[in-house]
């Protein structure tokens, strides 16, 4: 392991846990200082020197499973760091920054042959749009997770120690649906671009993805759908949210997990 990579866990460590001592010992009369997220943000400069060097190389285009995990990991860092200046959500970063130090610290480990491809700028379009799909709607399940932690407190009238340093349930719920949204609208890009520029979408090899990523793309949907015509909120939001969530990260990590890990293809 890099000496930048070591670094780099250490600075992501080091903000996730100043967030949650923060968080625990929150006060309205000293709330959270923001001025902790400059540990997260010199984290991801680093980390993204990380993921730059280990997908450029040489030989090609390399897309091995770690490295993407390590991709999406900054980005939803990067993604949490840019929602955080409208809204104070930076306790995300409690679970975030420990799964993008995880993420580098898989990639550090070199546990897999880097997988190289040539790729047309249309297939390069349409994995990136796919990635940045992805992180955010993992932003958005981390939100549901957090807003339904919130939802329980408050149904059961415990609404102190670190619930009160969020943001009211219903701006909660607003910023979830918004990520959501944003997220869904990016997914259908990704698989628009997909019938576009992939030829064998339904081959042995994608169509286990394909299918997958039909049915989440469904049910974000319908959540969106519910939310319009039936006002759907709380539970039922974190349920669909969720699930869609699950369904979309095994059609991507899940498939690729399969065919780069097991079958080693």
């Amino acid at each position: 392991m890099t000496l930048i990579a070591i670094l780099t866990i250490a600075l992501y460590l080091t903000c996730s846990g100043l967030l949650l001592r923060n968080l625990l010992n929150y006060s309205k009369n000293e709330p959270p200082h923001r001025r902790i997220l400059i540990f997260g943000m010199s984290a991801m400069i680093l980390h993204g020197i990380l993921v730059y060097s280990g997908m450029h190389t040489a030989q090609g285009l390399n897309l091995g499973f770690f490295i993407v995990l390590s991709l999406v990991g900054w980005l939803v860092s990067l993604l949490l760091v840019i929602v955080t200046f409208n809204n104070r959500v930076e306790s995300l970063g409690i679970i975030v920054f420990p799964f993008a130090a995880l993420t580098v610290l898989l990639q550090s480990l070199n546990l897999e042959a880097p997988v190289l491809l040539q790729l047309d700028s249309g297939l390069k379009f349409h994995i990136v749009v796919s990635i940045f799909a992805y992180s955010m709607l993992s932003i958005a399940a981390v939100q549901a997770a957090l807003l339904y932690i919130q939802d329980t407190h408050l149904h059961n009238k415990q609404p102190g120690g670190f619930i009160r340093a969020l943001p009211p349930l219903d701006t909660m719920e607003k910023l979830l649906f918004r990520m959501i949204t944003l997220g869904f609208i990016v997914l259908s890009i990704s698989l628009a671009s997909g019938l576009f520029y992939l030829d064998d979408i339904l081959g042995q090899r994608m169509v286990h993805k394909s299918i997958l990523s039909v049915i989440a793309w469904l049910l974000f949907a319908i959540l969106l759908w519910g939310r319009w015509r039936f006002g759907w909120r709380g539970r039922i939001a974190i349920r669909w949210t969720i699930s869609g969530f699950v369904v979309l990260m095994l059609a991507y990590f899940g498939s690729k997990f399969v065919i780069e890990l097991v079958l080693h293809q």
